[in-house]
């Protein structure tokens, strides 16, 4: 007889492909064909006084460090959602959003959530074109944030 699987009370891990974006106050879901850049570190203070008996700094942890999150989406017609966020920029202001970035599991219930908080986009990109293309038109936009915010569905 075939094995199913069903006798393994195996656990595996959650695959990257299905995911979901909302931020803001924008009613629908995004679809994002890829999101990357949901890291965070620490910086790192050295520090020595002068009659330390170690010849070497200590190390502690300093301030939190954030890099900018990148999506990429494909174009469609009268979609300009990105574009009007990021056309609100003017001489330092800006509206902020809080953007989600949920994992999904099976069923579409969200298992990792990264919470994006003081959103605001730096950069967009339109698509290259070309004239022997046969791909599907990509736009980017790259997202700052002030913090980020890490949870565990259940």
């Amino acid at each position: 007889m075939a094995d199913d699987g069903s006798a393994q009370n195996t656990i595996w891990p959650l695959p990257k492909f299905h995911f979901k974006v909302k931020w803001g106050d924008v009613a629908d879901e995004l679809g994002f064909q890829e999101v990357s850049g949901l890291d965070v570190e620490a910086q790192i203070i050295e520090y020595r006084h002068g009659n330390s008996p170690e010849f070497s700094n200590l190390k502690m942890p300093g301030l939190k460090k954030s890099g900018n999150v990148t999506m990429k989406k494909g174009i469609f017609v009268g979609d300009n959602q990105m574009w009007d966020w990021f056309s609100t920029i003017t001489m330092n202001t800006i509206k902020r959003e809080v953007v989600v970035i949920s994992l999904l599991d099976e069923s579409g219930a969200p298992t990792m959530v990264w919470t994006l908080h003081n959103a605001f986009p730096t950069k967009l990109t339109g698509t290259d074109l070309k004239s022997d293309g046969n791909e599907v038109a990509i736009e980017t936009i790259e997202i700052a944030y002030e913090r980020l915010e890490i949870s565990m569905e259940a």
